[in-house]
């Protein structure tokens, strides 16, 4: 396994939107998460890893000393070669612990922006404000971490058509190396999906998400960020390597309460709960929850699933590659269907979705299951 997920899941405060496995810092055994943590990551060998991702919940709600407690072991344990990412909140980006990220080896920081627009981040629970964008960035600059992802998203409730041009002004103003804009989801055990079931809350539907979406694409094409992956967007040379590793199907090992892993042959699940986690890590010395071995059908459509999320699309030599077959032996009804209907792009050795293909894109990876 070249990649690693480390999972912090602690939060100054819950956003409205969100379903990750996270909890109120407050009064949460913090020190002893890390310590099972630390226990976890110690079961893997010694080893090099071409890229590491630590995400949350919110990383950087951690203290300086918990920060430095954590990346000194991961240091020692684990050596990275291209690319070490730390999910971050603008408010709590501060120099010290921007200081300890930068001194063990932290070279890419992804930013949860999720809007500039402060009205909006008041709707989206967010902790920071406009103004700690712009300050968290100019410390990343200032100590040469010039290489950081703006996460944001679209479809918000409230928002306009005039705010994605606002996030696009910023945009071109910071010039950060990569951008992530997803779509809002409304998912179940959230705030938003609460309101929205109670009819205090609404979105725009999909015809309006849809123009959002390509206004996104247009307006960061045109300043010079290609979209590659449904959602991210980057400058030359700056697409996360990390990510890809998911869209590629590449196993990976997955760390901390509730990330996942995968084998090549299986998919493990960590405990989700935090007292949990600490306790059977103490006790059993083990904190996976599941393993599912992949059958070989769950294997084929997991790589049209991902691959397909790449704008490049999946390598047809790759597929034979990997599992021995060409890709039309498994899927040849489906992919002259799909490709009739102008939804999926034939050409160069790949499979990918059509720009139409990509408006819809979860009906057309429906057509992969098996």
């Amino acid at each position: 396994m070249d990649s690693m997920y480390v999972h912090i899941p602690f939060c100054n405060r819950i956003c409205t939107y969100c379903d990750f496995n996270k909890v109120l810092i407050k009064n949460q055994p913090v020190d002893e998460y890390i310590t099972a943590l630390i226990t976890e990551l110690g079961s893997y060998e010694k080893q090099t890893l071409k890229t590491i991702y630590v995400g949350g919940g919110t990383p950087t709600a951690l203290t300086v000393s918990q920060l430095d407690r954590l990346l000194k072991f991961m240091t020692e344990h684990f050596t990275v070669t291209d690319e070490f990412t730390f999910e971050a909140n603008p408010d709590e980006l501060t120099s010290e612990k921007l200081d300890v990220l930068h001194n063990y080896g932290v070279n890419r920081v992804s930013l949860g922006v999720q809007t500039f627009n402060n009205d909006l981040l008041k709707v989206l629970g967010r902790t920071h404000n406009f103004d700690d964008i712009f300050n968290s960035i100019n410390h990343l600059e200032k100590i040469g971490l010039t290489n950081y992802s703006l996460d944001l998203m679209y479809n918000l409730p409230g928002e306009t058509f005039d705010d994605i041009d606002m996030s696009l002004k910023y945009i071109s103003e910071l010039k950060p190396k990569h951008i992530s804009w997803y779509s809002l989801i409304i998912e179940p055990h959230t705030v938003f999906y609460n309101k929205i079931n109670q009819g205090k809350m609404s979105i725009a539907g999909s015809l309006e998400e849809g123009e959002k979406y390509d206004k996104v694409i247009g307006g960061l094409d045109a300043l010079g960020y290609p979209q590659y992956e449904i959602s991210n967007f980057s400058k030359n040379e700056f697409e996360s390597m990390h990510n890809k590793t998911y869209w590629l199907n590449e196993p990976y090992i997955g760390a901390g309460a509730g990330s996942h892993g995968y084998t090549g042959e299986s998919r493990y699940y960590n405990i989700k709960p935090v007292n949990h986690y600490i306790n059977n890590m103490n006790e059993h010395g083990s904190v996976i929850k599941e393993q599912l071995k992949l059958t070989q059908n769950d294997k084929f459509e997991e790589e049209m699933f991902l691959g397909l999320r790449l704008n490049k699309g999946v390598s047809e030599a790759r597929f034979k590659e990997k599992y021995g077959l060409p890709v039309d032996a498994v899927y040849g009804k489906v992919l002259e269907n799909l490709l009739e209907r102008k939804l999926l792009d034939r050409r160069s050795g790949y499979i990918s979705l059509t720009e139409a293909g990509r408006m819809i894109g979860n009906d057309v990876f429906a057509e992969f299951l098996l």
